[in-house]
């Protein structure tokens, strides 16, 4: 009698601690780290998005201004090139863990951001242009564009912190040395000199 409990017991015991060890698991940590990966990744697309939509402003911004002020070819043509050097790069999910090509992105869009603060600059030199409708509509738009690319980023940065935190902590770093090991950390946006600096407009 007593060993039929035993048989029947066992099987019982099993049933109760495989729950209890999914939720230790659970409880612990061991889905943090793809879980946090996912969601840096997506708030990257959502920086990438942005950075898209102010480079498909530029060229009717640039045709714009090029209407009221053919003189200004110098920085029409900066504004044009930073453009193209800016989409000329590849970026996907993989360049928030490569420093190399992350950095190339990011002085990229750091070089398309001083081009268009010398182009709106610039425009202040011509009443006709600041008061025309189709330009008043762009910076608008550009202005708004700036404006979500400031978020995204902030919320990228604040995505890849949590992140990078999960996997240099315990019991994280525990983890990631034992189901996720080809996970590495991810960049982080930082300022560079030359957008800290007001550019130099000369007339």
């Amino acid at each position: 009698m007593s060993g039929s409990v035993a048989r029947i017991s066992r099987p019982v015991r099993i049933l109760m601690i495989v729950p209890l060890l999914t939720l230790f698991l659970t409880g612990c940590g061991i889905n943090n780290i793809p879980t946090y990966a996912e969601q840096a990744k997506a708030k990257w697309a959502e920086v990438l998005n942005q950075y898209q939509r102010r480079n498909d402003l530029i060229p009717n911004l640039v045709e714009t201004v090029k209407g009221f002020a053919k003189q200004e070819s110098t920085v029409l043509e900066a504004v044009t090139a930073a453009r193209a050097q800016a989409t000329s790069i590849q970026v996907n999910a993989s360049t928030i863990t490569d420093p190399d090509t992350f950095k190339k992105f990011q002085e990229a869009q750091a070089q398309v951001s001083g081009a268009l603060g010398r182009l709106l600059a610039v425009s202040e030199n011509y009443p006709d242009l600041k008061s025309n409708a189709n330009f008043l509509a762009l910076q608008s738009q550009l202005e708004g564009t700036e404006n979500r690319i400031a978020v995204a980023r902030r919320d990228y940065i604040e995505a890849v912190r949590v992140y990078n935190t999960e996997l240099s902590t315990f019991p994280g770093r525990i983890w990631a040395m034992i189901l996720y090991s080809s996970s590495k950390p991810m960049e982080e946006f930082t300022v560079d000199d030359s957008v800290k600096r007001v550019p130099q407009v000369k007339f």
